[in-house]
């Protein structure tokens, strides 16, 4: 069983930082004013070697229930699902953000050949705002779904 959780587990991280990749990059490149397609696949490969990494290091589904059986919340209920919804999105999006303005920020100031006046914590925290929203919706959106394809992939449906 434990076997099988560590599939469902490495499956899972693949699915959500994949997503979340795409959806953080797709927010992050249209809403620095500046999209270009090249820049877009970047920041994708960029953020999902991260996220991917993120998730094959922290155990998401140990975390989630610590948290969860610590709040005395009820499994798939509401609350339970807004607090693993954010506490993924707490884990997930700052990191991913961080390093996508970075690369915009590095990629700004090497075109512009130094001359960008460019706050790089001002683009930050603006970003970071935004693509926390967005990973939160994504996250609460995104998860139950994965969970259910991934549990049925495995033969683990309603054994949880």
């Amino acid at each position: 069983m434990e076997e099988m959780m560590m599939k469902v587990g490495r499956a899972m991280s693949i699915r959500m930082g994949i997503a979340m990749s795409f959806c953080l990059s797709l927010v992050g490149t249209l809403t620095s004013g500046h999209f270009t397609p090249i820049g877009f696949v970047i920041s994708f490969v960029i953020s999902s070697i991260i996220s991917l990494l993120i998730g094959f290091i922290i155990p998401m589904g140990k975390v989630s229930e610590g948290a969860r059986a610590k709040a005395k919340l009820e499994r798939g209920s509401i609350k339970a699902r807004l607090l693993e919804t954010f506490i993924s999105d707490l884990i997930y999006t700052p990191v991913i953000t961080l390093a996508m303005v970075f690369f915009a920020y590095k990629m700004a100031m090497k075109q512009s050949g130094g001359a960008a006046q460019l706050n790089f914590w001002g683009m930050f925290l603006s970003s970071l705002a935004i693509c926390f929203v967005a990973g939160f919706i994504l996250i609460f959106l995104v998860q139950p779904i994965f969970m259910k394809g991934v549990m049925k992939k495995y033969g683990m449906e309603g054994k949880i």
